[in-house]
């Protein structure tokens, strides 16, 4: 079969076309964060416009960009904290001002409030409503059932088969269809 993303067959495409896919389309959000500890959150959230190298901007534009995401994010005044210097809420939207700083097309999100508390985890689901209303392609993964109500669709796995399939609505903020 053929997979297209953002209208681009990418099915035939070799492993260096597929990085330049990846870190332009889709932006990654982990549950462990992924922050490297040396760096500022600043830092942290210009990496994938370093790595890149098609990238022609300059290390003010970088910063302008990551600025911007750092500011989406609302951690703005945080920008030159080292991780160990925030808190887990506000080092995973670090990681997402990360994963947002390509303008990617799709955000991946593996249990991304699965290490936050339930006020931390509520603003996360707050800020990917907001992402997916300004027309992110959201796909998440949680075994948090309260979290998964906060989607369109809801896709039950077992054993790496589809166990169960529905459409939840389009909820708003909060997470009620």
């Amino acid at each position: 079969g053929n997979y297209h993303l953002a209208d681009e067959d990418v099915s035939q495409l070799n492993k260096n076309q597929l990085a330049h896919i990846r870190n332009h389309n889709i932006g990654f959000v982990f549950q462990s964060y992924n922050l490297l500890p040396r760096m500022n959150a600043l830092e942290n959230v210009i990496l994938p416009l370093i790595y890149d190298p098609d990238n022609e901007e300059s290390p003010s534009e970088h910063y302008e960009r990551g600025m911007k995401a750092m500011e989406s994010v609302g951690l703005g005044d945080r920008a030159h904290h080292l991780p160990s210097e925030m808190s887990g809420g506000q080092q995973q939207r670090v990681a997402i001002a990360r994963a947002l700083i390509n303008n990617p097309v799709m955000i991946l999100a593996d249990e991304p409030t699965g290490n936050l508390d339930s006020k931390s985890s509520e603003d996360i689901m707050n800020l990917l409503h907001e992402l997916h209303d300004q027309g992110s392609t959201i796909v998440m993964v949680t075994h948090e059932n309260d979290i998964a109500q906060h989607t369109q669709r809801i896709i039950h796995l077992r054993d790496g088969k589809i166990e169960n399939d529905h459409h939840n609505g389009k909820p708003t903020k909060g997470g009620k269809a």
